[in-house]
């Protein structure tokens, strides 16, 4: 395979992103360009990169997904390259072609993998046909009552109503029966136009208590994929992941390697590239089901990096570029020891609704095995603007009891305020005996919060 070299990379995303995606950058001898809000204007990434240029105003909609201001941005700049970190344009099919028509390379993959794979019930039957295990799901719903009707029954109930376009937990919600299946498509229809541009919906069964494995996935342009292993998301407030680990706990090595296996050769036989996770949810009873691949970068590559020694994100621009897997990964690292990544969010740990303000103390927790990834200092202002995550705190250690203890204590050491956040919430679910057995599920949260009422 040929590559093809580039000299100057734009990150088209904003705060831990924008910085993550700099220090990969930095580390490969490349020229970086921060592009920023007028929200945005004094956070610490825009200093970290070799250029910065202003995108327009604090709405997302005229700034990091105003697809026009960011390509004019790489033609000022001189960018042959865009990596568009993850949220806003990271999953658009449309923009990640204007780049390539540019000239330029987009940092992700191809646009018919981010096209086939961004309609969710399209992706289903995609992944279906090539093998992989899905569980009961329908069509693309319909206005008829009726047919509505009809295919939560034919499912069976409890089911999830779900958009097709789009992601983030957004527009999910559970039905038991008829009555709330007929409330919950109308809600969603309304959320997922609003959120996504696209009002599909479909239904799928829904499990109860299952945990939720993603398969990381690296791959090149010429159809070669491998896995670098799974990740446990189970621990998660409204669909939205809040804790992430890897290895996945409690469940035998042997499964999670032959679904991993298994996933990297769907993958590979699609011909996917670059990067890429297959979620999934898994039960005792069911196994392993599909439930979506984000074709981008993810918010907790961190973990994967920890236990592996890659950095997934260098790993994604020399494939991006052309460069074969097997240069880029000669042997697939063994994992070793065990990581534990904890969100940190401005919002208040009960209602889990945004908490915006000044930061007027923010200081995390350091110590050994510690990795803090974020986009704010100290005086910055969380703003209602974006995705109130403000941190990151990653903690490795030689197995997953000392990872919670680490973790555990570096939250207990960060001293936020001028903002509400979720550390309470946080620290608490660590200690919740059903996390610290290793017995996670998409409930955990609700369970957690439960015993805090009871315990009141």
């Amino acid at each position: 395979m040929s590559s093809r070299p580039i000299s100057t990379l734009l990150v088209a995303n904003r705060g831990a992103a924008a910085i993550r995606v700099i220090r990969a950058a930095k580390a490969m001898g490349l020229r970086s360009v921060a592009v920023y809000s007028e929200a945005d204007a004094d956070l610490p990434y825009l200093a970290l990169a070799d250029q910065a240029l202003p995108i327009g105003g604090a709405a997302p909609r005229e700034s990091y997904l105003n697809q026009d201001n960011l390509l004019a941005a790489m033609r000022e700049s001189g960018a042959d390259a865009l990596h568009p970190g993850y949220g806003f344009l990271s999953e658009n099919a449309e923009f990640a072609a204007k780049v390539a028509a540019m000239g330029a390379v987009f940092v992700g993959p191809s646009p018919h993998h981010i096209d086939a794979m961004g309609h969710k019930a399209r992706a289903r039957d995609l992944m279906a046909q090539h093998g992989m295990p899905v569980s009961a799901s329908s069509a693309v719903l319909g206005e008829d009552a009726g047919e509505i009707a009809a295919a939560g029954a034919a499912i069976g109930y409890p089911v999830m109503v779900k958009p097709a376009g789009g992601g983030g937990g957004i527009g999910m919600l559970a039905a038991r029966d008829e009555a709330e299946l007929l409330s919950a498509v109308s809600r969603a229809r309304s959320m997922a136009s609003r959120s996504f541009g696209v009002a599909d919906i479909y239904l799928e069964k829904l499990l109860l208590q299952p945990r939720h494995i993603e398969f990381q996935i690296l791959a090149d342009r010429a159809g070669n994929a491998m896995h670098v292993f799974e990740r446990d998301c189970s621990v998660q407030r409204r669909h939205q992941k809040v804790i992430e680990e890897a290895p996945a706990p409690g469940l035998a090595r042997a499964v999670t390697r032959n679904m991993a296996g298994r996933v990297a050769g769907i993958m590979g036989a699609m011909r996917y590239d670059v990067i890429g996770t297959v979620e999934t949810l898994h039960s005792a009873s069911a196994g392993f089901g599909f439930l979506e691949v984000n074709t981008r970068l993810q918010v907790e590559h961190a973990v994967t990096e920890a236990v592996t020694g890659l950095d997934l994100v260098r790993c994604q621009i020399r494939l991006a570029t052309g460069e074969a897997l097997a240069d880029v990964v000669p042997v697939l690292p063994e994992p070793q020891g065990h990581a534990i990544q904890a969100r940190i969010y401005a919002e208040d740990p009960v209602r889990f609704l945004p908490s915006p303000g000044p930061l007027t103390v923010f200081r995390l927790g350091q110590g050994e095995g510690i990795r803090i990834e974020t986009g704010y200092a100290e005086g910055n202002i969380i703003t209602p603007y974006y995705d109130p995550m403000i941190a990151k705190v990653i903690a490795h250690g030689a197995d997953r009891a000392e990872a919670i203890q680490r973790l555990d204590a570096a939250l207990a050491a960060s001293r936020i305020e001028g903002v509400k956040t979720n550390i309470p919430l946080l620290r608490a679910i660590l200690a919740f005996p059903a996390f610290q057995a290793g017995t996670v599920h998409t409930g955990l949260v609700a369970d957690v919060l439960a015993a805090q009422k009871a315990a009141a």
